[in-house]
């Protein structure tokens, strides 16, 4: 393994580490210790650090022959097919109350029916991460995207379950019944009722997304690679 690549890899540790750290053992002492404004700064500080590092990690690193292939455009019309998903998805979550969040409404949040995307997953925003990972190590399996978005894929899947933990023990009978009426697993067959303002919205993400994969990654993705 060359130098950029061990860089990449420790920049990706950093990265999921530091997340995982601050979101659960590092959170309530930081809190009490710099309050809740003063803990998201640092979080923040500290998020934007090490996913800098991948950035500049990633692009020193020699992208190297796709490690397996040979399949055409299909791969290509699945993995566009996750990453508007996973847009829809994103924006589903952004759109509509999420009690997975460190708000004082979580509990009422949790009593109501799931509506929208969080009636295909409980950890919409979460999913939409994962199926964006999905589509670039199924598109471009080079061993720096097998490394980068594998570890964005672990975060998001890893993260969703620890927080699921997290809320359960937080919450109590609260989370409890959001997880009876909810699902993990996205529910392929709920996609049509997440509604038409995160379809809209996602599809726009989706588009301008895969339009600056042009120039950022000098190759057409999404729709414009057949229509471009």
């Amino acid at each position: 393994m060359d130098a950029a690549l061990i860089s990449l890899a420790a920049a990706n540790l950093a990265f999921v580490g530091t997340h995982f750290a601050f979101s659960h053992p590092l959170r309530a002492p930081l809190v009490r210790a710099l309050g809740e404004g003063g803990f998201q700064l640092v979080y923040n500080l500290v998020a934007a650090a090490t996913l800098a590092w991948i950035y500049f990690a990633f692009t020193a690193t020699q992208g190297g022959a796709p490690l397996w292939g040979g399949f055409g455009d299909f791969v290509w019309i699945i993995a566009s097919l996750l990453t508007l998903l996973g847009s829809v998805l994103f924006v589903g979550a952004v759109v509509r109350p999420n009690p997975a969040l460190p708000t004082p409404k979580a509990a009422e949040h949790a009593a109501g029916e799931p509506q929208g995307a969080f009636r295909v997953t409980r950890h919409p925003m979460m999913w939409g991460f994962a199926l964006w990972a999905t589509a670039h190590l199924i598109a471009a399996p080079t061993p720096r995207t097998l490394l980068t978005m594998g570890a964005m894929l672990f975060l998001a899947l890893v993260g969703a379950k620890m927080q699921d933990a997290k809320k359960r023990a937080a919450m109590g009978e609260g989370w409890a019944g959001w997880e009876s009426r909810t699902s993990f697993i996205p529910r392929i067959a709920n996609v049509g009722a997440i509604g038409a303002v995160p379809w809209i919205g996602g599809a726009l993400i989706w588009l301008g997304i895969t339009y600056a994969h042009i120039p950022a990654g000098g190759m057409a993705a999404g729709a414009w690679r057949w229509i471009g």
